[in-house]
């Protein structure tokens, strides 16, 4: 299974903002969508990616107010991206080995989509689930 796949099936709508956008207004935004992450865009081009850990750890940093921060002060800089023809197991690779739970899928330097682990999961789950279905149907046309 490719990644674009999972983007036709959960839709690729991009959540973004800017690196001057005010952090509590990137976080506002994160929970009326209820989104893990933003991308951050400049001019149409990916700069960097904010999740809930650089929320976090931005909280953390600056005891417990994120008041007046930019998100540009506290985005991952450089994300790891991937492009949208990636197979899926290479792609749950390469989030654990990074330690990413949400990966900007980009085709041709243009964001086209963002994949979270929970998506990663489902599509494996949902792959499972139908060779399964299919194995027992074999199993039980081959008995008849």
């Amino acid at each position: 299974m490719k990644i674009r796949e999972i983007l036709k099936v959960k839709g690729s709508v991009l959540y973004t903002c800017m690196p001057e956008s005010l952090l509590t207004e990137a976080l506002a935004m994160m929970v009326d969508k209820d989104v893990g992450s933003l991308l951050v865009r400049e001019q149409g081009r990916l700069v960097g990616m904010l999740s809930f850990r650089e929320v976090l750890q931005a909280i953390n940093a600056n005891g417990g107010s994120i008041q007046g921060l930019a998100v540009k002060e506290v985005m991952e800089r450089k994300p790891v991206s991937v492009p949208p023809d990636m197979d899926l197991e290479d792609l749950r690779r390469l989030m654990l080995k990074s330690h990413v739970r949400y990966m900007p899928v980009v085709d041709d330097r243009d964001p086209v989509g963002v994949i979270s682990f929970h998506d990663v999961a489902k599509a494996r789950l949902e792959e499972q689930t139908y060779e399964s279905r299919m194995l027992k149907g074999f199993i039980k046309s081959s008995k008849e």
